[in-house]
Protein backbone atom coordinates (compact mmCIF):
# COMPACT_ATOMS: atom_id res chain seq x y z
CA UNK A 1 0.00 0.00 0.00
CA UNK A 2 2.94 2.15 0.91
CA UNK A 3 4.14 1.94 -2.57
CA UNK A 4 1.17 2.98 -4.43
CA UNK A 5 0.89 5.61 -2.03
CA UNK A 6 4.72 6.50 -2.72
CA UNK A 7 4.14 6.14 -6.91
CA UNK A 8 1.00 8.45 -6.78
CA UNK A 9 2.58 11.32 -4.92
CA UNK A 10 5.78 10.98 -7.46
CA UNK A 11 2.51 11.28 -10.40
CA UNK A 12 1.51 14.27 -8.55
CA UNK A 13 4.83 15.79 -8.42
CA UNK A 14 5.88 15.30 -11.84
CA UNK A 15 2.23 16.89 -12.98
CA UNK A 16 2.46 19.75 -10.89
CA UNK A 17 6.10 20.40 -11.54
CA UNK A 18 5.08 20.02 -15.25
CA UNK A 19 1.78 22.43 -15.30
CA UNK A 20 4.30 25.08 -13.49
CA UNK A 21 7.41 24.74 -15.70
CA UNK A 22 6.44 23.08 -18.89
CA UNK A 23 5.63 24.76 -22.34
CA UNK A 24 3.34 27.53 -21.93
CA UNK A 25 3.54 28.58 -18.15
CA UNK A 26 4.96 32.05 -19.44
CA UNK A 27 2.02 33.32 -20.84
CA UNK A 28 -0.12 31.62 -17.94
CA UNK A 29 1.56 33.35 -15.63
CA UNK A 30 2.30 37.11 -16.98
CA UNK A 31 5.66 36.67 -18.20
CA UNK A 32 6.25 37.68 -21.63
CA UNK A 33 8.76 38.08 -24.24
CA UNK A 34 9.11 41.45 -25.54
CA UNK A 35 8.18 41.73 -28.84
CA UNK A 36 10.42 42.99 -31.20
CA UNK A 37 10.47 44.69 -33.99
CA UNK A 38 10.73 42.99 -37.81
CA UNK A 39 13.76 42.80 -39.19
CA UNK A 40 14.14 44.40 -42.02
CA UNK A 41 16.26 42.28 -44.49
CA UNK A 42 15.82 44.79 -47.72
CA UNK A 43 14.33 47.79 -49.21
CA UNK A 44 11.09 45.94 -50.33
CA UNK A 45 10.34 44.71 -46.70
CA UNK A 46 10.35 48.65 -45.47
CA UNK A 47 6.80 49.96 -45.13
CA UNK A 48 8.20 53.39 -45.15
CA UNK A 49 10.24 52.95 -48.29
CA UNK A 50 7.45 51.27 -50.27
CA UNK A 51 5.38 54.48 -48.53
CA UNK A 52 8.18 56.84 -50.28
CA UNK A 53 7.83 55.40 -53.74
CA UNK A 54 4.19 55.21 -53.73
CA UNK A 55 4.41 59.34 -52.98
CA UNK A 56 6.64 59.76 -55.71
CA UNK A 57 4.84 57.64 -58.24
CA UNK A 58 1.69 59.66 -57.62
CA UNK A 59 3.88 63.38 -57.44
CA UNK A 60 5.17 62.20 -61.20
CA UNK A 61 1.81 61.15 -62.40
CA UNK A 62 0.63 64.46 -60.90
CA UNK A 63 3.14 66.44 -62.71
CA UNK A 64 2.90 64.62 -65.71
CA UNK A 65 -0.97 65.19 -65.80
CA UNK A 66 -0.94 68.95 -64.89
CA UNK A 67 1.78 69.65 -67.81
CA UNK A 68 -0.44 67.59 -70.10
CA UNK A 69 -3.36 69.86 -69.00
CA UNK A 70 -1.23 73.19 -69.50
CA UNK A 71 0.06 72.39 -72.95
CA UNK A 72 -4.33 71.57 -73.92
CA UNK A 73 -5.38 74.50 -72.40
CA UNK A 74 -2.02 76.62 -74.54
CA UNK A 75 -3.30 75.22 -77.35
CA UNK A 76 -6.67 76.12 -76.87
CA UNK A 77 -5.61 79.57 -76.50
CA UNK A 78 -3.92 79.37 -79.61
CA UNK A 79 -6.65 78.21 -81.93
CA UNK A 80 -8.84 80.70 -80.31
CA UNK A 81 -6.59 83.55 -81.28
CA UNK A 82 -6.30 82.08 -84.85
CA UNK A 83 -10.14 81.99 -85.44
CA UNK A 84 -10.49 85.90 -83.74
Amino acid sequence: MGRLLLLALIILAAYLMWRAFGPGSNARYGVQQQEQPPVIKGPDDDEEFLWEIEKNRFKERRAREEAERRRREEEERRRRRGED
